[in-house]
């Protein structure tokens, strides 16, 4: 048997340079019973760290970052244990890093910038977890936010994954940040229409309606005048912003039947064209 043994001790362990392949099955017995010990100490961690959060009602954003903080540190200390039991100075090896250091940090240069732009998410809280928010074209909610990366669902369910650099490099525009939402609901009427009219007809299409604000009050303006038609903007504020888009689209589509059975003329600009034989 131990004929055995050192035979495949020669075959797969050869050059570990460990005095004796019964030293190498206990170090992995360890490592397992380590790795087994600190995964049960994460469970219970987690579990406590929730509690904790719900019962401090810590919103989303600062409690993702606490437990995967949380979840970073027990990681790390189960790496040192490891290291320790198979007799690994962590110390000569964070130094031998050290020489490598410039080069890793150039070529992990976007890395390291998309995790500093992380902290400042976290630390600044331009949004959170669940908000509306628009980062160039971008549109969508806050689904996640990492060290590294924040996650956008657009309304049509596409999963968007930006760089943190991008999010705190350019202007953010959040729809949900702020107590209310202002809707701009843009017609044109002919320009013969009477604008009194049509704010009255619009004021009484929202009165009784409780999606919306009745103060600061809804307002009709007029935006343009142009050669066929007069442009208005139809401004009312709403209650609960994250239900903006639907709340357009309703309102928008009630607005043009008013107006149509109200027999309030809405012309396009039109050319005519007169060709000479």
């Amino acid at each position: 048997m131990d004929n055995f043994f050192g035979y495949l001790k020669n075959i797969f362990f050869k050059g570990l340079f460990l005095d004796d392949f019964s030293i190498l099955l206990s170090r992995l017995l360890n490592s397992f019973v380590v790795v087994l010990t600190y995964f049960i100490l994460w469970k219970i961690t987690e579990k406590i760290l929730k509690n904790f959060l719900k019962r401090f009602n810590i919103e989303k954003t600062l409690s993702n970052f606490l437990t995967n903080l949380v979840m970073a540190i027990i990681s790390i200390l189960a790496l040192i244990t490891i290291s320790i039991i198979f007799g690994i100075n962590t110390a000569s090896i964070l130094a031998s890093l050290g020489v490598f250091g410039l080069a890793i940090g150039f070529a992990a240069q976007d890395i390291l910038s998309n995790i500093i732009s992380g902290l400042f998410i976290f630390w600044d809280k331009p949004f959170v977890i669940d908000d509306l928010i628009e980062i160039k074209d971008t549109y969508g909610k806050i689904d996640k936010i990492t060290m590294r990366t924040t996650k956008v669902v657009t309304p049509d369910g596409k999963l968007l994954t930006i760089p943190n650099k991008d999010v705190v490099n350019n202007t953010v525009a959040s729809y949900t940040n702020f107590p209310n939402l202002r809707l701009d609901i843009d017609f044109t009427v002919d320009g013969n229409e009477d604008i009194n009219k049509i704010r009255r007809l619009l004021f009484k299409l929202v009165e009784a309606d409780n999606r919306f604000l009745k103060k600061p009050e809804p307002e009709v303006v007029l935006n343009k005048s142009n050669d066929y038609n007069i442009e208005l903007i139809f401004r009312i504020w709403i209650k609960n912003e994250k239900d903006h888009i639907a709340a357009r689209f309703d309102l928008r589509e009630k607005l043009n039947d008013t107006l149509l059975n109200e027999n309030v003329s809405m012309p396009y600009e039109t050319i005519e064209v007169n060709l000479n034989n």
